[in-house]
């Protein structure tokens, strides 16, 4: 039986303003993991390529915007999404180039075809499961004709909270990696790549995600 998304979403939403900070270290200070990092910038390489500076990117679930939104802003014009108000005015303090609006990805809307890319690193994880195919769908809309979509989803079918996860509780929900493919296709996205990564060293402990890279359709 899933887990009332009312608890995953207010688990996440309180975790992360609990945390921010420390979460902040684990992915972005001089203390995490060297195989996270590289992950991480592989990544973000990747996600890069075929955009042009100052194509409109979106980040859903940025945290506080670093080193993602920071890296993007760069050369794009950012617009950061995370559900936690602490994550959020760390990010604006943070990454003065880029914009961020607290708000649920789940919930959030923009006009249709104002992106050229979307990504979501380490977030969707964390969105009710049920509302993941809808998420997605309205991520294909969002992104503009030849736009692309990278995210790093679920493995495992499973629901879980922890009472202890760098110092709060959290909360995670998501599919196995096929029916997260499904859910990707079954949004108007051709995926372009599809790769199941083991991180040994991740933020607290040994991770595995589905790292997909798609795109929306001329």
């Amino acid at each position: 039986m899933d887990l009332d998304p009312r608890k995953i979403r207010a688990t996440v939403e309180e975790g992360y303003d609990r945390i921010a900070r420390p979460y902040l270290d684990a992915v972005a200070g001089e203390g995490a993991p060297a195989v996270l990092r590289e992950q991480q910038e592989r990544y973000l390489d990747l996600f890069q390529e075929g955009l042009r500076p100052g194509d409109a990117v979106l980040d859903l679930g940025c945290g506080a915007g670093r080193p993602v939104a920071e890296i993007l802003a760069r050369r794009f014009a950012v617009t950061g999404v995370d559900i936690s108000r602490a994550q959020v005015e760390l990010a604006r303090s943070l990454v003065p180039a880029a914009k961020f609006v607290h708000g649920d990805m789940g919930r959030v809307t923009f006009p249709e075809e104002s992106f050229n890319a979307v990504c979501a690193f380490w977030s969707i994880i964390h969105l009710p499961r049920g509302e993941h195919a809808a998420l997605l769908k309205r991520i294909a809309r969002w992104l503009k004709p030849g736009g692309h979509f990278l995210s790093s989803l679920g493995i495992k079918d499973e629901e879980c909270l922890e009472e202890d996860w760098l110092g709060a509780p959290m909360a995670w929900s998501h599919y196995d990696a096929e029916r997260s493919r499904l859910l990707v296709k079954d949004a108007g996205l051709v995926i372009q790549k599809a790769r199941e990564e083991r991180l040994e060293e991740g933020v607290d402990g040994p991770e595995s995600f589905l790292w997909v890279l798609a795109c929306k359709p001329v």
